[in-house]
């Protein structure tokens, strides 16, 4: 389970979307208040979605090759192909230019109810489902457990944590800087989707296989 959620909570935190709409967000008006209200979003999302699942569980991970072990790992299967697929198929794409989204020109007047709901829409949620599915194998009377749990939510937090940080500490090297990698976040979007979909894809599909055979 922990590695799962390490390459999981991985692929989350380098999504493109989501951390390029962050550092609109930080270059606007307020920017570090609307960048902080998207944050805790971003967070809450990922606690409820596995308080969710614990719920569901009750703490107890299923015993292996059970109907409920099963349908974890075949909804993890489904998603690790589901990610194969729209990777390969969006690498045949034409490649296109991406630029700011047409929501960029209202950012300065943009609450902070906005900015918060926009970190639930830009979620990657095929990869939440994946860490929703490897969750269920949590067992709360294991203090890994909890650790890996945490550590998960921390590590799919991390990029908007140092970006927040940053632009809080040093604003106008922040400014220059995360722009910067926005204009080469959104030059790139495509390829990094397509990196990130397939090796995230592939590693889910061969876990899954490996759970149901073994």
């Amino acid at each position: 389970m922990v590695l799962d959620l390490v390459v999981i909570g991985t692929a989350i935190t380098l999504g493109p979307l989501h951390n390029s709409a962050f550092i609109l967000l930080l270059s606007s008006r307020r920017g570090v208040h609307k960048g902080l209200a998207f944050l805790l979003s971003w967070l809450a999302n990922l606690v409820v979605v596995i308080a969710c699942v614990l719920l569901l569980t009750g703490g107890e991970p299923p015993a292996r090759h059970t109907t409920p072990s099963t349908a974890v790992t075949c909804a993890k299967l489904a998603i690790g192909l589901g990610l194969v697929l729209y990777g390969a198929n969006r690498r045949r794409r034409p490649p296109r230019r991406h630029g700011p989204p047409r929501w960029s020109a209202k950012v300065d007047d943009a609450s902070l109810a906005t900015a918060a709901g926009l970190a639930w829409l830009l979620q990657p949620w095929a990869l939440v489902g994946a860490g929703a599915a490897t969750v269920a194998a949590a067992d709360l009377s294991s203090l890994t457990d909890w650790l890996a749990l945490t550590g998960y939510c921390l590590l799919a937090t991390l990029s908007l944590v140092a970006m927040e940080m940053y632009k809080v500490w040093a604003p106008a090297a922040a400014e220059a800087r995360l722009n910067g990698l926005r204009t080469w976040t959104e030059q790139h979007q495509d390829q990094l989707i397509v990196t990130l979909s397939l090796l995230v894809g592939l590693w889910l599909t061969v876990r899954s296989i490996y759970d149901l055979v073994v």
